[in-house]
């Protein structure tokens, strides 16, 4: 099995990448769906958020508005650094799950996990191999106040909330740029692809 890390900015197109290689038979396990499933209502998660962010940050049916919780922690490092604290844990605790799981029927299988804050959460040792989707800062702001609303500053913001995407570039094992059009990524992906199921021929 082969362990794949998928990494990059905010808007630059993790999920795109990430589907195009689960359409090519990588399975794909998506760390926003884990804090999803660990931030239910109820769950041990959602309870510290709540003792710690108020419930404020609920929607009717008491699932967390992650629009404006994010609005908070994104504008206040040590909240979001809190917020991490009390995430994390259960999220990697469920990804070292599945991943066992994976490994007892798919020796062969390509892993890819999208996970948005693998190197600055220090978990490179922690994949065989990282891949990221790079777009230019300046893209991603204005990819992201098309996507999500937000003007510019907004945008900015979360965009300077991240670690710049040029450090990032360091750390990877292979690099897929976002700038082009959808036929040029699809173009990056299959050469990724083939790379890493290079790699996974020779992983046991």
């Amino acid at each position: 099995m082969l362990n794949v890390g998928l990494t990059g900015g905010i808007a630059s197109g993790k999920s795109t990448v990430a589907r195009m290689l689960a359409e090519k038979g990588a399975i794909l396990i998506d760390f926003d769906e884990l804090a999803h499933a660990v931030e239910e209502p109820g769950e041990p998660v959602w309870q510290e958020i709540v003792h710690h962010f108020g419930e404020g940050i609920l929607l009717p049916d008491r699932r967390i508005d992650r629009r404006k919780l994010g609005a908070i922690v994104f504008t206040d490092r040590e909240k979001r650094e809190l917020l991490n604290r009390l995430v994390h844990p259960a999220v990697f605790a469920e990804w070292r799950k599945r991943l066992k799981e994976i490994e007892k029927t798919g020796k062969d299988a390509v892993v890819v996990s999208d996970i948005p804050l693998l190197v600055e959460a220090g978990l490179e040792t922690m994949v065989d191999a990282v891949l990221l989707v790079y777009l230019s800062p300046e893209e991603q702001i204005r990819r992201l106040s098309a996507r999500n609303g937000f003007n510019r500053e907004e945008a900015e913001r979360r965009v300077a909330a991240q670690m710049p995407i040029g450090e990032k570039v360091i750390h990877a094992d292979i690099v897929i740029r976002n700038e082009g059009s959808v036929e040029e990524t699809g173009r990056a992906v299959s050469r990724a692809w083939e790379e890493l199921r290079g790699r996974s021929g020779h992983t046991a």
